[in-house]
């Protein structure tokens, strides 16, 4: 194709005129059949690079971001978003030895818009997620890590999420880099038991190498598997400038395929490992020969990754697959659009990944293995078993036999008329989540997904509405692309931003959003008894949910992370200070938060929530003791917060119903005013099968601090 032609192309996806499409086809339906997934005909998945969910979207409104209500607590009285510097200066005293997000102001400062990128691979990323503590996470990704982009920065984005739905529990799959997680993308795992030239930690065979070099992965991928089924599919790229994102390339198989080897496959050459580029979309789609599954690799400048891309730049290549994928509204009006991210690159996200439990001591017998909670589901795969340790460095050998992920969250945007009106899912989605979507539609099974991710992460399907798509949306305006681009294409540095000279907490703008209906549903009672505290868990949702359970009185301990399966029961008993004092902080999906404060000692009062009829929660009170107790009621949130007080007689038991406010959000609590160093909170949203709002308090600064006592709200 003549350069001329390319530059016509581009300017067509890029410019006004292209955008203006985009914004006709807001308003075009979708084919409605069946009113199921089978009405989707073409799944197109574009996987940029390196950007977390903070990084662009924690100042977004109704998203989880900067204003969540439970940030991770971290000793000396901080929160997940007081992180210490990596390099403190030396003057400005305590104030500046602590950094929290800041904002790389693209307005003010144009060439923020390339800042550098951060350390992202395995030993580092691992060392930043700290087993979930995330407590010094600038130093192993640098303080520029915290840097965030505001909406105004990145208003193409925003608009995405404005137009369509937006998952703000999208997870990577790994720990770590491109590769790792982009073969988790396109082949459900990493090969963690090194059974086909794993198990992948870093970007290796990055091409298609060279014609008599016989080397690469052996595994099998998903793009052979739909091979095999006949189901059609496409890599969409430039094989020159690809920036190594096509995974396929590091697979023997695709390798013979691309140097002509004998007995090489012809097909997976045409599919995998020639040029196809944006005008071989835009000509398949509107030749109506769209294949059912494709994935889209961007060139290097349109990547988006630090350093070579930008915001601005991934805006524009994104804009321009929507327009060639749009050229047919017949097309359009069957096909899904994933837009994702490989991995956060070293970006701070302040949301603790779901993960199996970490490995306290490692026993080659999964029964004698000592870990910081409990998995009821296998996880088998899920843990770093390297077949030569002897020969890892100090750096990875700290990280032998734990997790391989979740990773950081990262953005993922599902664009189709299924999704549109501006829509958050929060259920727990990772890379595999795309290839399940691609399952549950066409039929082809991935059975290298381990059991652990198929029942802790979600197929995708929540984030849609297949039977009854919005008929009508507000048209969003998508702003021009081609310009910001252009600017952003002239920057030739790509600077480490200047940091801020004291900490300020940032700001996340209130107005929720329409939520998708989620598969939790979470129960947790907590029984004090002499020198020692049970938490007892009831999974009554219908997908397994893990839970972080984090010690506030022992910070520096890995918390403990408990994978429970849909219908099932579990507890664990925590050991009380010398004082007799427990103070123990639950964090599970979607805001779900418990917090549970008090003396360990016989015959204490006890409290537990759960739902009660009509959408409403069922408040159960208990003073098993000799003496009368006296507690007080308070919301926190959402409904009048004036505390209420109950006293109740020795053996007596009390039921009380309290109603839901419309959006199902609560959060309450429950004080023992004659022990004001006990006391009960209980936060999170009811489901009952139907869309509702994201969390109406989430709005505001960032928390910094948590007290090193007994919290504010706790207190009668």
């Amino acid at each position: 194709m003549s350069l001329d032609r390319r530059r016509f192309l581009h300017s067509l996806g890029g410019s006004a005129a292209g955008l203006a499409l985009i914004r006709q086809a807001q308003a075009l339906p979708a084919t409605q059949r069946t009113g199921t997934l089978a009405d989707v005909a073409h799944i197109v998945v574009l996987t940029q690079e390196n950007r977390g969910f903070d990084h662009y979207f924690g100042a977004l409104p109704g998203v989880r971001g900067f204003a969540d209500p439970f940030p991770v607590p971290l000793p000396g009285g901080h929160t997940v978003w007081s992180q210490p510097r990596a390099k403190a200066p030396a003057a400005g005293g305590a104030a500046a030895a602590r950094i929290a997000p800041f904002h790389l102001d693209t307005r003010a400062q144009p060439h923020l818009m390339r800042s550098a990128g951060t350390p992202h691979r395995w030993p580092d990323a691992l060392q930043a997620w700290d087993h979930g503590r995330l407590a010094h996470w600038p130093a192993a990704k640098e303080d520029h890590s915290m840097g965030c982009f505001a909406p105004a920065d990145i208003p193409f984005q925003t608009a995405l999420a404005d137009a369509f739905t937006l998952c703000d529990a999208y997870h990577c799959s790994f720990q770590g880099g491109t590769w790792p997680n982009r073969l988790f993308l396109f082949t459900g795992h990493n090969d963690p038991h090194g059974q086909g030239g794993g198990p992948a930690l870093y970007n290796e065979f990055e091409d298609f190498g060279k014609a008599e070099q016989n080397l690469g992965y052996t595994w099998v991928t998903y793009a052979q598997r739909l091979e095999a089924a006949g189901v059609s599919w496409q890599v969409y790229q430039d094989v020159a400038d690809n920036f190594g994102d096509n995974p396929l390339a590091g697979f023997r198989i695709f390798r013979d395929a691309y140097h002509q080897r004998p007995g090489h496959a012809p097909r997976l050459r045409e599919r995998a490992a020639t040029t196809r580029a944006l005008d071989a979309l835009r000509e398949d789609v509107q030749a109506d020969r769209l294949p059912q599954v494709s994935w889209v690799v961007a060139p290097v400048a349109d990547s988006e990754h630090p350093w070579k891309s930008s915001p601005a730049q991934g805006a524009d290549y994104t804009a321009r697959v929507m327009a060639a994928l749009l050229s047919n509204p017949a097309v359009w009006s069957r096909t899904v659009l994933l837009v994702n991210y490989d991995e956060n690159d070293g970006f701070f996200d302040h949301v603790p990944p779901p993960a199996p439990p970490s490995v306290l001591q490692w026993h080659e017998d999964p029964k004698k293995r000592r870990l910081a909670g409990h998995s009821s589901i296998d996880t088998t795969g899920e843990y770093h078993q390297r077949l030569s340790p002897e020969h890892l460095d100090p750096a990875e050998r700290r990280w032998l036999h734990q997790t391989y992920g979740l990773g950081p969250r990262v953005p993922l945007w599902a664009i189709s008329p299924w999704s549109r009106g501006g829509w958050v899912c929060s259920e727990v989605f990772d890379h595999t989540s795309v290839l399940r979507f691609i399952e549950k539609r066409f039929g082809v099974a991935e059975p290298q997904i381990s059991a652990w991710r198929r029942a802790v992460c979600g197929d995708l399907s929540s984030a849609f509405d297949f039977a009854t798509p919005q008929a009508s949306v507000q048209t969003v305006r998508l702003p021009d692309t081609l310009p910001g681009a252009q600017a952003a294409g002239r920057f030739a540095e790509t600077p480490v931003p200047p940091m801020p000279p004291t900490m300020h907490a940032p700001v996340q703008p209130p107005g929720p959003r329409p939520a998708r209906p989620l598969p939790y549903a979470l129960q947790a009672r907590c029984e004090a008894r002499p020198s020692r505290v049970r938490i007892e868990w009831h999974n009554t949702g219908t997908t397994a949910a893990v839970v972080h359970v984090y010690n506030r009185l022992q910070l520096q301990a890995p918390p403990r992370r408990y994978t429970l399966a849909a219908g099932q029961r579990w507890r664990d008993d925590w050991a009380a200070e010398d004082s007799g004092h427990f103070d123990v902080w639950l964090l599970g999906p979607n805001g779900w938060h418990r917090h549970f404060v008090g003396q360990a000692a016989a015959r204490q009062p006890r409290v537990h929530l759960q739902p009660g009829a009509d959408m409403a929660l069922k408040l159960v009170l208990n003073n098993p003791g000799t003496r009368p107790a006296q507690f007080t009621l308070a919301a926190l949130a959402y409904q009048d917060g004036t505390p209420r007080n109950l006293r109740m007689a020795p053996g007596a038991k009390r039921v009380l119903r309290l109603p839901l406010a419309e959006h199902h959000w609560y959060d309450w609590r429950v004080a023992l005013a004659d022990a004001p160093g006990t006391a009960w909170r209980f936060a999170g949203h009811l489901e009952d099968g139907r869309p509702s709002l994201t969390d109406p308090a989430m709005h505001g600064p960032a928390r910094l601090r948590h007290d090193s006592g007994v919290p504010q709200y706790f207190r009668a």
